[in-house]
């Protein structure tokens, strides 16, 4: 491999120019494609063939009109009146007659009329109804349903508009995310480098990765379902492993050209080194993150994919665009003779005691690790399980409106939702009924019942509800309302349900045989309750089934996120396993040793459990919370686990493979273990502190203003990346490699046979050419220096 990357990076050298204009041209390509056929992004989280999904399908099929996304207008009366007087209920009239005129709404229904008060008669709920999905909702069309509001408000009613229509209407960032990585990251650089301009050009080379990646995967929105969370998720990723990669290879190119090699010679190596690693890391992380799929979850597919795809770009543009960079820099980079930069790259080069030079910190803290490495284990070990103990609290969910920005409309609506008519109402239930007979008699309709306790107010026109909403009416006329002996049964059975507060009437299909029940919940959408009550009735379903003959489903979104998050709960130890076991074979073939795989698995499951236990602590403890902005305690979104063993399982491979390839290098060269170990931690250390905070800047710049989603996402890799870099492998890896000695790099016999010798290291480099003995530039080289 290091031979492949060498004569790669050597030619990218060459041809610099050529190189330049290639990524110039598929960063014109990808955006005139986004241009061309982008589209939107998608929040709904789905799994094909579970039952609430499959319920989900048909009732599309049966309720045409409902199929569409819904949105609620809650109005609440002053203090001491009720949303009943005739003032305020002609202001409610009006408004809701003013939104059933707004574009693309199927139907509305009044809540004075359908009787959706609250028991004190101080709030109501409109239900308004689209013929469309949330995806296909335009923003003009939300915007003017806010916009019929204006009256009721003139009239005294407080007036919020929410509802699944506005999604997760959460406080975005804007910019400002990546603008505060790349600062951080900046002076991590220059302090590293000791050198602006060498600072820099990964920035540049990093940016440019990203840009590349982003436009691709927003250009495929129109023929793949994306979710926000992908591209933000792609753009930290691709933002922080294109800084640190690039870090690694001119790390190792500076350090070159401060022992004497010409400038392409010195590109072409530390391409042909750095670069292996970085090829190697870089893999790991896309392997993991392309492994979500094997979950089953579409979203989650498209989001490790997408992934994926911005470390890949991060990988190309590290081997071929930065060494055509350090073509255009030339002798720019090379430490000026006699700086604090150069005498520390000669030292490190020639190892501090040979130097006579005082050992570096990375050496020094690597001398205190593995002085009585045992001690040093066991505190690490103390101290990652007591940082893992909040794990065993942690609770799983996807967001709604309740995690959206505080002072949001939709938060509003959510919150006095809850107020006046209980959690229940921001989560129903649907309940499907396939085979009940139809019913005779007049239209009916499904009003939510809040006005008779647990019985059934009286709806208007015939509405189903919708999958996301408190339910009610948009259009599907019921073919007659009259209560067949299974209806009026599963009606009777569904109100006798613990946790059950109110059940709507019940709504027929056109057709007959098909009806559709609202039930309302006592707890929560987020409640272990609520998801108790969905396995009560999918538990009842068979006993329904032989005494009445009706196949009974539940769906609805509260039903569909339970189900997601079940799904994504039941796949993290598979996930697990695979993962782990891809780290044991991966380090077996690059590092050729037993030990090695084996610790960097057991330090790769510390670094997880002690971020699972500090997000626990912050997001549903509170500790903290306010310092980041947690508005809200309560369960975590349900990809969190799974997304945060795919990335820093690749992250902590990329802190494995440039601290451990240099100690192997030095054992290569002839060093006893402790020594090899302490020329790891002298050589890479630095690079690999860099790293860590290049990526710890990146991953907390995206916490302060991200969303319910993604802010937990960002603040457990930020945390683990911290946890990871600095505990595990920069104190417990080389205490343990210390501990046990030489036989950390013991290999059967008949493996070192059969695996394949990757050569990270470059060891076969000088069979191809030789470095040069001069550390001057030549006239040729001073050529290279032309600058762009």
């Amino acid at each position: 491999m290091a031979s492949l990357l060498f004569r790669l990076g050597r030619g990218a050298f060459r041809h610099r120019r050529a190189v330049l204009a290639a990524w110039l041209a598929v960063l014109a390509g990808v955006a005139a494609c986004l241009f061309a056929f982008g589209g939107s992004t998608d929040d709904q989280f789905t799994i094909p063939g579970s039952p609430s999904q499959r319920a989900l399908d048909s009732m599309a099929r049966t309720f045409p009109a409902s199929s569409g996304t819904n949105a609620q207008i809650v109005f609440v009366a002053p203090p001491g009146h009720r949303v009943t007087e005739r003032p305020y209920a002609g202001a409610i009239d009006a408004t809701m007659a003013a939104a059933k005129s707004a574009p693309q709404v199927a139907g509305v229904v009044d809540p004075v009329a359908a009787r959706v008060v609250s028991p004190d008669r101080r709030a109501a709920i409109g239900e308004v109804q689209y013929a469309v999905s949330r995806t296909s909702l335009k923003p003009a069309s939300l915007d003017a349903l806010t916009g019929t509001t204006a009256a009721a408000r003139h009239a005294g009613l407080t007036v919020e508009v929410g509802g699944a229509a506005y999604g997760n209407q959460a406080q975005k960032g804007g910019h400002t995310n990546e603008v505060i990585g790349i600062a951080i990251a900046l002076v991590v650089l220059t302090v590293t480098f000791g050198s602006l301009f060498a600072a820099g050009l990964p920035l540049l080379t990093a940016v440019a990765g990203v840009a590349v990646s982003l436009l691709a995967l927003l250009a495929l929105t129109s023929v793949v379902t994306i979710s926000s969370t992908a591209p933000t998720l792609a753009a930290m990723l691709g933002l922080a492993v294109g800084i640190d990669y690039a870090l690694f290879v001119l790390s190792r190119h500076r350090s070159q050209l401060a022992a004497g090699l010409p400038v392409e010679e010195s590109a072409a190596r530390a391409t042909g080194t750095a670069g292996s690693a970085v090829v190697f890391a870089g893999l790991t992380v896309v392997i993991a993150l392309a492994g979500l799929s094997v979950v089953g979850i579409p979203f989650l597919t498209v989001m490790g994919l997408g992934a994926a795809g911005a470390v890949l770009v991060a990988v190309a543009v590290a081997v071929t665009l930065l060494p055509a960079v350090m073509g255009f820099a030339g002798e720019r980079l090379r430490p000026r003779p006699g700086s604090r930069t150069e005498r520390r790259e000669r030292a490190s080069a020639a190892g501090a005691a040979g130097a006579g030079t005082a050992a570096s910190r990375g050496e020094r803290w690597g001398r205190l690790v593995t002085r009585r490495p045992l001690v040093t284990l066991l505190a690490v070990l103390i101290g990652m399980l007591a940082l893992a103990a909040p794990a065993r609290d942690l609770r799983l969910a996807l967001p709604d409106n309740g995690s959206a920005a505080a002072g949001s409309s939709p938060r509003q609506a959510y919150d006095l939702v809850d107020r006046h008519f209980g959690p229940g109402f921001n989560g129903p239930l649907l309940v499907l009924a396939t085979g009940t007979g139809a019913g005779s008699g007049s239209g009916a309709g499904a009003g939510a019942g809040a006005d008779s306790g647990k019985g059934s107010g009286t709806g208007s026109g015939g509405g189903t509800g919708s999958s996301s909403g408190t339910g009610s009416g948009a259009g599907d006329r019921a073919s007659g309302a009259g209560l067949s002996a299974t209806d009026v049964r599963l009606d009777q059975d569904l109100r006798a349900l613990p946790d059950v507060v109110a059940v709507a009437a019940p709504v027929h299909a056109a057709g007959g045989g098909i009806t559709l029940f609202q039930v309302i919940p006592g707890s929560g959408p987020e409640d272990g309750a609520t998801k108790h009550l969905v396995q009560t009735i999918r538990d009842r379903s068979g006993q329904w089934r032989r005494q009445t003959g009706a196949e009974v489903a539940v769906t609805g979104s509260t039903a569909v996120n339970i189900d997601v998050s079940d799904r994504l709960a039941g796949s993290l130890v598979p996930f697990a396993l695979i993962v782990v076991g891809l780290s044991l074979l991966l380090l077996l073939v690059v590092f050729r040793s037993i030990v090695v795989p084996l610790k960097a698995s057991l330090g790769f499951l510390l670094s997880v459990a002690a971020t699972f236990g500090a997000v626990v602590a912050v997001f549903q403890w509170g500790w903290l919370g306010g310092v980041i902005g947690v508005g809200r305690t309560g369960p975590v979104v349900s990809f969190l686990p799974i997304i945060l063993m795919a990335v820093l399982f690749g992250l902590a491979m990329d802190y494995e493979v440039f601290l451990v390839s240099r100690m192997r290098e030095s054992h290569v060269r002839g060093d006893a273990a402790r020594p090899a170990v302490l020329a790891g931690m002298r050589n890479a250390s630095r690079v690999v502190t860099g790293a860590a905070l290049i990526m710890f800047a990146v991953f907390c710049g995206f916490v302060p203003g991200a969303d319910a989603v993604f802010k937990p996402i960002a603040f457990s890799l930020a945390f683990g990346v911290l946890i990871d870099a600095f505990v595990i492998r920069m104190t417990f890896v080389p205490a343990l490699l210390a501990l046990v000695g030489d036989a950390a790099w013991w290999l059967p016999r008949r493996l070192r046979r059969v695996l394949p010798d990757l050569d990270i290291e470059g060891e076969r480099l000088p069979a191809i050419t030789a470095p040069a003995p001069t550390a001057g530039p030549t006239p040729q080289e001073r050529d290279t220096s032309v600058q762009v």
